[in-house]
Formats: structure tokens, sequence, C-alpha cells
């Protein structure tokens, strides 16, 4: 197979695309490197198309590598056909290979090899030949034999008939064959282990839906629920139709050889074949589904990194809590803790509110904090409320946002944060994290383990490699495209900088630390284990703020310094000017000038042209200062019970999944925006039309403060959606939903957190 051509084809790409990137694949150049450096070579291709690919030639190699292991295999046993070796070649996938090499893979005992070993192989190919000048009780007579312990004619027959079946079993074309129609035509039927018990799985306690059209969150439910032991879940396949595959090839003559095969094979496919398909086809159901959680999970990581931070604001962070109080820590605009505290603003034994108001409007006065972040964990809600009413008494200018703490409680037990606060119990630590995911979620939040963030659906049901590597992958993406200050990127931070692993990480804060900030990027050349290579990798995505070249302030390569000094002098601008902004109409002097007639001057293609002139109007630019600041609150705040249908309200979306987007509305729980409510045209996922961190405008449809569920709509402007919610008809919905395993008011964002403790 050529490898690089499959993927140019697979891919929509031009061979040269694919070939210069798996030579730079192969180059051990990362996958954020090759995205921003390497353009011309690429054709400017994005990190996330880059990583596909990625996933997808390492899959080639491993199907490849595992052919070759699999012809060496069949070659030793001197069983090679040209037949067999055009099937392996055509296979395309490793289920595919996989079952070529069925036959010739050593097994276990079976019936079938207890048969071989009683000689009796011989009877079952002359009783496949299916000739009607054969008897088979008579064929059979001359293979018993009391040493073989083969009793009579009926025990060889059924010797012979083990060697059938399990011959057919091993059919690569019949079971390609079955397992098309089970993806195609199969059911998936649930059954509840103890009707009478109560779970969150009830929808699914007498439940059919067809494999190919069954939502993935729904196979990941159903595996959850057996896993846990409340559901029973099989595939149903109709019997008679996937018999009439086998017997199509294998029966030739209606005789008594004939009838024998028609049986062994129904054996075949009940005993060997029909179990094995159905675990491979649940578990390729199981592996799609968790494939498309993990992309989910992938998007909305992205989205919450990349939230912008609150740039030059003094945060006042509140780890609630009811026993032990309400933690408090206050960071400057650098992040530096200035301030810990603990006060008693909720429900407990020591609750003092008086006492608790007192402190932190004098920690409000003595720092100048703008903003408070708090924790959405246990307390949260009274936390809100004393927050809410503090800031109506005091002259300042104060708002506050409710951050999800989720991962603080494991960064604060963490190695890490004992190195950064060895101080600091773990409460305090908390509520420092607290107060930093609000200023700088991106700094935050890579010390966290990506699964711990808390965004996505069922992420500890997934495989945990595959996730962790595909998790780690967008961070690395995230901290790449946005970049990180040398003289102030904590060792976390660093680690995810294109060439630098964990242990050069610690080594430049070393080197910070005993020679005082980098004045310039070559400077890194002096941190111990950092050579050139990682050098080339990592120094354009490093920043330094003021140092001897403006240049370093920019996501501009240093082997493009060269050309970006030219393109200024073209332009008519110095080196001097980007640092007073002095270049910021760079862009439109150089479409004056042509912009091809430019990039061919200079020696370097149009995409890294392009690149440089807008780091040079905007150096030091952060990518997030783009996009809509957080929705930050500052008056009186709501409960549940306030909300009524057809209030229209601004909330943030935290978190999304496949049926829809939990939206934060300033009570404790949020609200659920079906995947039906989010737009007026039809989507398949709620990724198309949303994001997570993003800030929408939506109206009540439903309260069930009982439950605590809140149903959302976004579809503002809908006038059809009123009629729609007519009680016959919602009634009607919600029996139609039922059938199809979704119950809207079954559902709150705590149940994607069901045992993950």
């Amino acid at each position: 197979m050529d490898i690089n051509k499959t993927l140019a084809n697979e891919f929509s790409l031009r061979q040269e695309q694919v070939d210069n990137t798996v030579a730079l694949i192969d180059d051990d150049k990362t996958i954020p490197f090759i995205a921003r450096y390497r353009k011309e070579l690429t054709g400017s291709l994005d990190d996330q198309i880059l990583r596909e690919l990625y996933d997808r030639l390492m899959y080639l190699r491993n199907l490849e590598k595992r052919k070759e292991e699999i012809r060496t295999a069949i070659t030793d046993q001197e069983k090679m056909t040209p037949e067999i070796e055009n099937a392996i070649s055509a296979a395309s996938t490793l289920v595919e290979i996989e079952d070529i090499y069925r036959p010739f893979k050593p097994k276990r005992r079976t019936r079938a090899s207890i048969a071989r070993e009683k000689g009796l192989e011989p009877l079952a190919e002359l009783i496949m030949e299916q000739s009607d000048a054969v008897s088979p009780e008579e064929a059979a007579a001359d293979f018993v034999s009391e040493e073989k312990e083969i009793a009579d004619e009926k025990a060889a027959i059924q010797g012979a008939m083990d060697i059938i079946a399990e011959n057919i079993s091993d059919d690569a074309d019949i079971r390609k064959k079955l397992r098309a129609a089970a993806s195609e035509k199969g059911e998936i039927i649930s059954k509840a282990s103890d009707s009478e018990a109560e779970s969150v799985y009830t929808n699914y306690y007498d439940y059919s839906e067809p494999v190919s059209k069954i939502a993935n969150h729904r196979i990941l439910a159903l595996d959850r629920g057996e896993k846990e032991g409340f559901l029973k879940v099989s595939l149903s396949l109709d019997e008679s139709a996937a018999t009439d595959i086998i017997l199509g090839k294998y029966i030739k003559a209606n005789n008594a050889c004939g009838e024998i095969v028609r049986a062994a094979a129904e054996d075949s496919y009940k005993r060997l074949i029909f179990p094995s398909i159905e675990r491979e086809v649940r578990s390729d159901m199981t592996a799609g589904a968790a494939e498309e959680s993990i992309k989910v999970f992938a998007s909305n990581l992205r989205q919450l990194l990349l939230q912008p931070p609150l740039k030059n604001s003094v945060i006042l962070g509140l780890d609630p809590g009811y026993r032990t109080g309400c933690k408090v820590a206050v960071i400057d605009s650098t992040g530096k803790v200035l301030d810990t505290n603990v006060v008693y603003c909720t429900p407990g034994p020591k609750t003092n509110i008086a006492l608790s108001k007192k402190i932190i409007k004098e920690l409000i006065q003595k720092h100048g904090v703008t903003t408070i972040s708090i924790g959405n964990g246990t307390a949260s809600r009274e936390t809100e409320q004393f927050a809410a009413d503090l800031i109506k008494e005091i002259p300042q200018q104060v708002s506050y946002m409710v951050v999800s703490e989720a991962g603080a409680s494991v960064y604060s037990a963490s190695k890490l944060a004992a190195e950064e606060f060895p101080d600091y119990d773990v409460s305090l630590r908390s509520a420092v994290s607290i107060a930093r995911r609000l200023q700088d979620p991106l700094a935050e939040l890579v010390k966290i383990e990506p699964k711990a963030i808390g965004v996505g659906q069922y992420q500890h049901d997934m495989p945990q490699a595959r996730m962790n590597d595909a998790l780690s992958g967008v961070v690395e993406d995230c901290v790449n495209s946005v970049g990180v200050d040398l003289n102030t990127a904590s060792h976390s931070l660093l680690s995810y900088i294109s060439g630098i692993n964990a242990s050069v990480a610690k080594n430049i804060v070393a080197y910070r630390e005993e020679n005082g900030k980098f004045t310039d990027r070559k400077e890194l050349l002096k941190v111990p284990k950092l050579g050139k290579k990682a050098f080339e990798q990592c120094a354009g995505f490093l920043r330094v703020r003021d140092g001897k070249n403006p240049l370093d302030n920019t996501a501009v390569h240093p082997e493009s310094y060269k050309a970006a000094e030219s393109l200024l002098g073209e332009c008519g601008f110095t080196l001097a000017d980007i640092s007073v902004g002095g270049a910021s109409d760079i862009g439109s002097r150089a479409e004056n000038e042509g912009i091809e007639k430019i990039s061919e001057k200079l020696g370097i293609g149009v995409p890294t042209l392009n690149d440089i002139i807008g780091e040079l109007k905007k150096p030091g630019r952060d990518l997030r200062d783009e996009l809509p600041p957080p929705l930050l609150r500052s008056g009186d705040i709501m409960e549940i019970k306030d909300l009524k249908p057809g209030m229209e309200l601004v909330g943030t979306v935290r978190n999304i999944i496949d049926f829809g987007a939990f939206v934060d509305i300033g009570v404790h729980e949020d609200g659920l925006v079906h995947i039906s409510q989010i737009c007026n045209r039809y989507i398949k996922h709620p990724l198309e039309a949303v994001k997570v961190g993003e800030v929408v405008k939506v109206r009540v449809l439903e309260v069930d403060a009982k439950r605590n569920r809140i149903s959302l709509t976004m579809r503002l402007n809908d006038e059809e959606e009123k009629k729609d919610r007519r009680p016959d008809k919602r009634d009607r919905q919600k029996r139609d939903n039922r059938k199809k395993g979704f119950d809207p008011s079954r559902i709150s964002n705590s149940a994607f957190r069901i045992k993950q403790k």
C-alpha cells in the first residue's frame, strides 16, 4: 500500500502536501510547529487536520506492520497462496486482516480441534463435497474407532460437523458480510436487570433501536447502565436472513450431505459466529461513540481554554464551603497571591455574616479588587448571594462570576500545587486556582489533568490512553496558538510548548530564577538540555516582552527575522517602530507594493509573509482578546423558584453534549437547551451553532423546581415555537422522545458526572 497516496485520497489533499507533511512528522517536528511555521510545505493545513492526518498515518502504518506479521506467520506454516496474498494486500482495516488470519491463528482446544485430532477432517471434507454418491453414515462407518473414542457413525458425523462449523466461522468473507448485516439491519435491545430498581437508566428498561440509527450518547448510556448492573444489553439480528448468507455460499446440493452442512452452518452461526459478531459490533459501536465523545470533549476543552482572560484585574477567589467556611484568596494582575483568609458566610456552626462582610470589604479596599470569582461547588448558591449582597453595600465597582471549579480539588492536592504553594493548605490552594481560572483560564487549567476539567460527557468511560492523547493535543495547540511569556510562565505551561518537555520546562524556570529575566530568545540556548533542534521548535511560541529585540515579543520565528526586518524596510518602517505600534498600517503598504512581489524578493512564501505582516501590525497580540469577554454579574441573583416560562435571560454556555447545551443563567442549576431549541435550522450537533463560554440569550420553556431542572430555548424569534408548546403537543413530543430513549426532564448537567469520583 502506498500510504501517502492513500492519505492524499482520503483527505482530498495534493500528493505534495501529504508527502511534505509526513516528512516533517518523520523528522520529529511537532504539530503546532508544522501548522504555524511550515505552511508552504503543508499548504497551510491547520493543527486539527494535521492531527487527524497524523492519527490516520499511524493507523495505516500499524496496518502495514500487521500485514507483514501475518504474511510471515502464514508463510511459515507453508499455507500461503496467491488468493490469501491478494486478500491480505487488499485488506483496508485491522479487522479485515485479522479475519484473514483467523483460520491460521493458533487456537485453544475446541470441539473442532478435538475432532481433527481424532482424524475426522477427511470425513468433513467428503461431506462438504455434497456428492449424491456419498452416504454420510456409510462414509462415517470407516472412522468409527474405539481407540480414538469414536463410538459410532453418529459421533463421527458430529465431529465432522464441528470441523465444518469452525471452518465456516473462520471464513473472512462470511464474517465481513454478517458484520455488515448486523451494522445495517441489527437492533440493540435493552432490558432491566431489575425492573423495580430505581436508576437514571429507566428510559432503557424496555428499549430497542436500530444499530444504524442509535445516537452516540445513547450507546454510552447503555454501556454504563450495563456496566453498573442495571441493564442487560444485546444485539438482535434476523437469524433466518443471517443464516441464508452462509447457506448461499456453502449449500451445493439438496441431499443427505447437504443437510449435514446446513445443520453445521446453523450451528456455526448460533454458537460461533453470532456471539463473536455481537461482541465486535458492540465494540465498534462503543469505539465509535467514544471517539465522537472525545471529539466533543476536545472541542469543548479548546473553547474553554481559549476563553478571554481578565487582564489588569485584581481578583478575589472564593472557594465555597459550609462547615469549614469559605476560603478566600486575592491575586494581582499577574496571578501573584496577595492575601488569603477564611470567612463563614454560609450556613454552618461558625456562621458570621457581619464579620465575613467586614473581612471581604477590607480585602477589596486594601488590594483594589475589581472582580470576585466564585467556585460552583457545594455552598456556591449561598456564597453567590453573600457576594451579591456585599457588592450593593460598597462604593467600589466590583462584579462577580461563578466559575466551574471542576479539577480545582485535583490541582490543590497535587504535587504541583504543593511545590507552588508549600505554605498553604489544600483548601486555600483551591481558592487561588478559582481566582486564577477566571483571570487566565489557559494558564491555570493546564495545571489540571484535562479529563478532570469537566466539559463533555461520559469522559470517565472513554479509552483513557486515547482520550489523554487527544486532550493533551488540544492543550498543546491552544498554548502554542496563544503563545507564552517566557519570563512569567509556570513550568506546567511551558511543558506544553512545542519541543519542550517537562524536564526542559523546569530547567527554563530554574535558569530564569538563577539568572534573572530572559532578555532575548537566543538566551534559551543556554538552558540545560535545550539544544538547537528544541530551540527551532519552541522559539516562535515563546514571548520576551520588553527585550532587546522587539520581534521577540511576536510570533515571528527567529529564522524569519531577516525577512521581517527587510519587510519593514520595504514598507518604510524600522524595527523600533513595532515597539510603539507604529507599523499598524504595514499590511496596506505591503499590498500596495504587491504581496507576491515582496514574497519573491524576500525569498519567503506568501503564507509566511502574511503571518509576519499580521504580527508586525499587532506585536504581542493575544488572539483571545478578540473574543467576547466573560459575562460578569453584579446585581440581584435568582433562584430556580423565581423562573417563569417566557422569561428571557442572558447566560453562558457551560457544557455541550450530543443532544444539547447547558447554560448558566444565574441560578444554581444550569438550564438545558435541547438541540432542537438551539436554532431555527437543522443541525446534526450543537457544536455547529454554539460553543463553551459563549454568552447567549435564552428564554425559559419549563421549570421543574422539585427536580431542579430547567428547559430553555435559544429560538427567540420563532413564533411557531409558542404553538409547539401547547400541552397536548408537548405530551406527544415527550412520548416520542421516550420511545427514542431520551427524556429531557430526566437530564441534568450532573447526570454526566455519575460515579466519576
